[in-house]
């Protein structure tokens, strides 16, 4: 756990210390589009924070090979090697993005090409585990497309998620933290080392994103842009790929004592196959709404909108950051919900947990359309927006009471509202018809 830990903490550590000065060299480059109007940010931010993300990852396993223990993950396993090599090509094509707007088929491609380089290494889908039946062998073809549709999905899930400040890397990182634990307890715990390198994947992952998030909480100074989202959905969809698609269920029977046992310790391996990726679910249920969306007005299914579940979640009232933690509570929820079945699945204590959870993520979710009202006599002492409209002028005992904010806000805009004169209005329009008088005394008096 302590190599674990140092790796993780390394990658955190030059991820934070290069955003920084990625930032400076994105408003160089000029990687600063102007706002559209799907953006919820109100000024020009610089993109490129894969930059720093990329510098990480490659630390974080430079570190790793180094180390007593992971080291012979590097030796026993081409996947860290797979990973870098997909890793590298679908960052430069996000970098390029971030700085030329590449079209949607193109980035697809560049999807699915940086997929099959990590296929032709060796990370790809050789069996799935299937409840109740074990170890079912694949085609070649069959793992290498069961393969590229995880990455693809995966990829676009997280790319599509990224709409708000710290959304995406918190996310990530929460996906991140549960499937780490959870692979983590399959090799250590039952002995499967084919768990090493998705547990090695997940540590790396957390440290980009938790290296990256202090500069892109709210209000962010810099987007990890597509060079940045589309890198750690394609770190996550490897994770998933080598524990999943490399890891053989019958060897764990011996130390788990059988089929039935091996089933439920092996839950959370078998849904991400069908959805996929259970510890993001929330991405993945954004994309296949956004898809649907999309096809039914007769769009593109990549071209961009404002009907995300962030943006959802803005327009029924929540603040930017409540609507970041609500979806940081969902995907914490369903990730670490399945990790604790996982543990345990006989126990209905879990269950009602994440039924009592649900209950309270519900009404977080609702909480603008419940805005309490408290009574009269206690709103002198609340902010503005618990009081009742009129309330602010009852207030006052008298007349001599300074005007509030809001009735100063009030007057402005009704002096905004007088009539213009001569295209000057307001207090600039008494101005001028104050000077035109003025003039018109001077002139008669030199007429006189």
């Amino acid at each position: 756990m302590r190599e674990y830990l140092l790796t993780l903490c390394v990658t955190a550590a030059v991820t934070y210390l290069l955003t920084g000065p990625v930032r400076k060299f994105a408003i160089v480059a000029g990687a600063m589009p102007e706002i559209r109007a799907r953006d919820v940010h109100r000024e020009p931010t610089p993109r490129l924070g894969g930059i720093a993300m990329f510098f990480g990852l490659c630390a974080g396993l430079l570190v790793a090979d180094h180390l007593t223990n992971l080291s012979q993950v590097f030796e026993t396993s081409n996947e860290p090697r797979a990973l870098l090599s997909g890793a590298a090509l679908i960052w430069l094509m996000g970098v390029l993005d971030d700085k030329f707007e590449l079209g949607a088929l193109i980035k697809l491609g560049g999807q699915m090409i940086a997929a099959g380089v990590m296929i032709l290494q060796g990370l790809t889908i050789l069996w799935l585990p299937i409840p109740g039946v074990g170890t079912v062998s694949v085609t070649p073809w069959q793992g290498n497309l069961l393969t590229v549709a995880l990455v693809v999905i995966t990829i676009n899930a997280v790319n599509f998620v990224d709409g708000l400040d710290g959304l995406a890397a918190g996310m990530v990182c929460i996906a991140a933290a549960a499937f780490f634990l959870y692979t983590y307890r399959i090799w250590y715990g039952y002995g499967a080392e084919a768990a090493a390198p998705a547990t090695l994947f997940s540590a790396v992952l957390m440290g980009m994103c938790l290296g990256f998030l202090p500069h892109n909480m709210h209000p962010a100074r810099i987007f990890m842009g597509d060079s940045g989202s589309m890198l750690i959905g394609l770190v996550l969809a490897a994770s998933a790929v080598s524990v999943t698609g490399q890891l053989d269920v019958e060897a764990l029977n011996v130390n788990l004592g059988g089929t039935r046992e091996t089933t439920h310790a092996m839950l959370p391996v078998f849904i991400p196959l069908l959805m996929p990726l259970t510890i993001i679910a929330i991405p993945a249920a954004d994309l296949a709404l956004a898809i649907v969306r999309r096809t039914w007005r007769g769009q593109s299914p990549f071209a961009a909108d404002r009907g995300h579940l962030h943006h959802r979640l803005l327009e029924i009232g929540h603040s930017h950051s409540r609507a970041v933690l609500i979806m940081y509570f969902w995907s914490a929820l369903i990730a670490f919900g399945a990790l604790a079945y996982s543990v345990n699945s006989t126990s209905m204590w879990i269950v009602l947990g994440v039924v009592f959870l649900s209950v309270i993520g519900l009404l977080l979710l609702l909480l603008p359309r419940f805005t309490p009202r408290a009574p009269r006599w206690m709103e002198r002492f609340l902010p503005p927006r618990y009081r009742r409209r009129g309330s602010v002028a009852a207030l006052s005992p008298d007349a001599s009471t300074p005007a509030s904010a809001a009735d100063q806000a009030a007057s402005v805009r009704s002096e905004d509202r007088t009539p213009a004169v001569s295209g000057v209005s307001g207090v600039n329009g008494a101005t001028a018809i104050g000077a035109r008088s003025r003039l018109g005394d001077r002139s008669k008096a030199g007429t006189r």
